[in-house]
């Protein structure tokens, strides 16, 4: 069973998911402490040290980015629980950190402890990860990509392409390197997506700084010679970004 702690800030919020993973997971949480404000976050984490943490962005006296500055005690799985705030989701994803969306469904909760369980380390590496930042609404320059042998911090400009196969998809990158997650290409897609990435077939999303060339018989050749189909569904938008490029 999981140690587990909760950084809320609203009493009916923490009551809430107390009550909703007893009801959903009880012989796989225990729920040992609570905190409302940055201090006490910190304070509760240091000196409880939890397998989990279910905390809030937005705190009192602070937010739960600042908490994971501060604390000492890093040695536990991350869940971000949070009203749909778009910059702070893109982020998460970016960072390969789990999260809630309020009001949290049962069976995300439940499917979020199931990947705590599949997943014995810590799923989150704080000394690889991003530096994330409630206001910040830059673009990205890295992603974290998890496999269960490590988390691979890869920049962007990097990627070549991407293939799908089934619920996995394979990153190709320059120098040759690949790297296999167990995530579908659509979850990247809706990450990366334009204008620096598009899905020019149902298996393959290509970075367009790699384009090499685009022959007659519907084919994309990229710059480390690999080539990729254009489907005819997205042709059409294919071949408006190569205008849009000549302009």
């Amino acid at each position: 069973m999981y140690k587990a702690v909760i950084i809320e800030d609203e009493y009916h919020l923490r009551e809430a998911l107390s009550l909703l993973l007893e009801m959903t997971v009880p012989d796989q949480i225990q729920i040992t402490g609570y905190a409302e404000g940055l201090p006490d976050a910190v304070t509760l984490i240091d000196r409880l040290k939890p397998d989990v943490v279910f905390m809030d962005i937005k705190l009192k006296n602070g937010t739960g980015f600042e908490v994971l500055n501060k604390i000492v005690y890093k040695d536990f799985h991350l869940v971000f629980t949070t009203a749909y705030e778009e910059y702070a989701v893109r982020a998460f994803k970016f960072n390969a950190i789990d999260y809630l969306l309020k009001p949290i469904d049962p069976e995300e909760l439940k499917s979020t402890i199931d990947r705590i369980e599949n997943n014995r380390r810590k799923y989150v590496d704080f000394d690889s990860l991003l530096p994330l930042t409630e206001e910040s609404g830059n673009a990205p320059e890295r992603i974290v990509l998890p496999t269960q042998e490590a988390m691979h911090v890869v920049k962007l400009k990097s990627i070549i392409r991407c293939k799908t196969s089934g619920s996995y998809t394979t990153f190709f990158l320059e120098n040759d390197k690949k790297i296999m997650v167990s995530k579908p290409l659509k979850h990247y897609e809706e990450m990366l997506g334009p204008p620096g990435f598009m899905r020019v077939h149902q298996s393959h999303l290509i970075n367009v700084d790699f384009i090499a060339s685009y022959s007659k018989d519907g084919m994309i050749t990229l710059q480390d010679k690999s080539t990729v189909p254009v489907s005819r569904a997205n042709r059409e938008s294919f071949f408006r970004l190569l205008k849009n490029e000549q302009e």
